[in-house]
């Protein structure tokens, strides 16, 4: 029997999570739905989903709340999370990639860009850096493995979110290079989109905080973007 990549889905409302499980199912995965925040917590630790596609709003424990929970899990903090709410306000996106979404859709929302945006954060599209094929991504304390999907530093591992992993080894391997924000979101996301440069801005903020003594290796160039590692080691 094929193994098919897993897909959790957590929605209430019950039109859509038929949507989204005929989607997924058509497209060849196999999917499982949860219709509330505790029951979706369930689901994801049993089912082991390759990525999950979470409502904001629940009727119990809200998106943020459970996606903050999956954070907290390391056997669920790399998973890629896809929001997917009613809710578009930017406050809204910027809450939601604070708490490790890694991509955002508001509703209504096309089933074919849900489906290329889930094959984006799952990595379908994305190429592996050549300075990354050949081992770990190694400045001052820091060490990248891309195999492992593992970085420690100072000798400590430190987990990452699926998204935020990718945007270090993006920086890494483009050490001493301005990165800009379109740049970013086309090798990590995969897409441009307008008005989402400042996810890519939630995201470093985000790094710098888990890369701890080292957050001043990913400079910010103003008007520009972000260049890594060219501070003298």
């Amino acid at each position: 029997m094929e193994n098919k990549t897993r897909v959790a889905v957590v929605e209430d409302d019950a039109d859509i999570n038929r949507l989204l499980t005929v989607t997924l199912e058509g497209a060849g995965y196999e999917a499982a739905t949860a219709a509330d925040g505790e029951a979706g917590l369930l689901l994801i630790r049993s089912f082991a989903p390759a990525a999950v596609i979470l409502d904001l709003m629940l009727p119990d424990m809200s998106g943020l709340d459970l996606c903050r929970e999956l954070q907290r899990d390391p056997k669920t903090a790399h998973t890629p999370v896809i929001m997917l709410t009613a809710r578009g306000e930017e406050i809204d996106r910027v809450v939601g990639l604070e708490m490790g979404a890694s991509d955002y859709m508001v509703k209504p929302f096309s089933p074919r860009e849900l489906l290329l945006r889930l094959k984006l954060v799952l990595g379908g599209k994305r190429r592996t850096p050549a300075a990354a094929r050949d081992g770990a991504l190694r400045f001052n304390g820091l060490s990248l493995d891309p195999e492992a999907h593992r970085l420690e530093v100072d000798g400590a591992e430190v987990t990452l979110t699926a998204t935020e992993f990718k945007l270090l080894q993006d920086l890494m391997a483009s050490r001493g290079r301005v990165r800009s924000r379109e740049q970013l979101l086309s090798s990590v996301w995969g897409y441009g989109f307008e008005g989402y440069a400042r996810t890519v801005d939630t995201h470093i903020r985000r790094l710098r905080q888990k890369l701890g003594t080292y957050a001043e290796s990913v400079e910010t160039i103003r008007g520009v973007g972000y260049r890594f590692g060219a501070l003298p080691e």
